[in-house]
């Protein structure tokens, strides 16, 4: 096959000579591309390329679905959010959008979609999606219609914020424990193999797979502090594996309460006692929860906490809701949202004070009535 650039305006064309018709003139396939005229070469060779393969497909006649999983076969993310933009993709976007060309897609294939979806998109027949869910199917699709638009298959993102508005969440409280709920879920836990982990979470903020990703050289126990340094994923594809934290301020140190020393000293002390009787040694580098006491995996740990809450009755506080019960607990004690910002490892004090705007509005009364003290202003 052969073919050549041409300018046209400001931009180029790549003119692809694909045959002859009947009145013995060539025909051609023009494919407008924006960029250099180097640029323009080298995707000249690449489509040329393609064409010889018998792999082109026209910009104009590829469908979301076919861009989707192209999409799918580039996108750099972690192997969990690989995961989830699979799921969305396979089971959401594909089905309902996927059968339209890319250059086709109009902001009201998608609204119509988004509709539909929150009036009846369940896998399961019983009603629509969450608000949340159908922002996440949003979130998945304009990144890879971005993409189309870097790889110069549409000018235009028909799911940018200029033509779509997509749900957004209700704002709802975070379900945590109450102090009283927490001292009794502490001490139904004490004899659990759960209670080492919830103490974590209930004490410092830990989010699950940081939990499971502790060594025993991250902890300094004579000096009270807890490094994070990588985290236990699991998902379906890759299994369990060790990385790092998702953003550069998950990677902290945090300061230990004395209760979770304690507990965390007789924890290493059994796990010593064990290893001898098996005729093991624990060592520095090995993971807290993958000794001769067992490997928690991700999956494990949320099951097993899910049947210890259930058996003794607490509400539906979830594993990593604990953490937000520990963010819970401090703002009500008027400690400073950095602080709090900087246990749970959020990339922003913003993320913070928005995650536990619900708790904020006693402070502003307590820092009302501070106020009036400093003034000795009598109500």
């Amino acid at each position: 096959m052969k073919g050549h650039i041409r300018k046209r305006g400001s931009k180029w064309v790549l003119v692809i000579d694909i045959g002859e018709n009947t009145s013995d003139r060539r025909k051609q396939k023009w494919i407008p591309f924006d960029g250099t005229k180097k640029e323009a070469q080298e995707e000249l060779r690449r489509v040329l390329g393609q064409i010889d393969n018998n792999q082109f497909v026209d910009p104009k006649k590829i469908t979301l679905s076919q861009h989707l999983n192209e999409w799918l076969r580039v996108v750099d993310v972690s192997a969990k959010t690989y995961e989830r933009y699979e799921i969305i993709v396979n089971k959401h976007l594909i089905p309902n959008l996927g059968a339209i060309r890319l250059s086709n897609l109009k902001p009201q294939d998608i609204e119509s979609y988004y509709s539909k979806a929150l009036k009846e998109g369940r896998a399961d027949g019983k009603g629509g999606l969450s608000k949340r869910s159908v922002l996440h199917t949003h979130r998945v699709l304009h990144a890879a219609l971005s993409k189309a638009i870097t790889w110069q298959l549409i000018v235009r993102n028909p799911a940018s914020k200029e033509f779509i508005k997509p749900p957004r969440p209700d704002k709802s409280e975070r379900l945590t424990f109450t102090t009283e709920e927490t001292l009794d879920v502490l001490d139904k836990a004490k004899d659990n193999r759960l209670y080492v982990p919830i103490l974590l979470a209930v004490t410092i903020g830990l989010r699950r797979g940081e939990v499971l990703g502790l060594k025993w050289s991250d902890i300094d126990m004579d000096g009270k502090r807890l490094s994070i340094r990588r985290v236990l994923e699991q998902t379906r594809i890759s299994g369990i594996k060790v990385k790092e934290p998702k953003t550069e301020r998950s990677i902290r140190n945090i300061a230990l309460p004395a209760i979770t020393v304690f507990a965390l000293r007789q924890y290493k002390a059994r796990q010593i006692e064990l290893g001898l009787k098996l005729g093991t040694q624990l060592k520095d580098d090995d993971f807290i929860f993958d000794s001769p006491l067992g490997l928690f995996k991700p999956s494990q740990l949320t099951t097993a906490y899910a049947a210890f809450r259930k058996s003794h009755g607490f509400k539906h506080v979830t594993f990593h809701d604990l953490r937000h019960t520990h963010a819970t607990h401090l703002l009500e004690k008027n400690i400073h949202p950095k602080i709090v910002s900087e246990r749970l490892g959020h990339s922003t004090i913003a993320i913070t004070l928005n995650t536990y705007s619900h708790v904020t509005p006693s402070m502003q009364e307590d820092a009302a009535n501070k106020v009036d003290e400093f003034l000795k202003i009598s109500k």
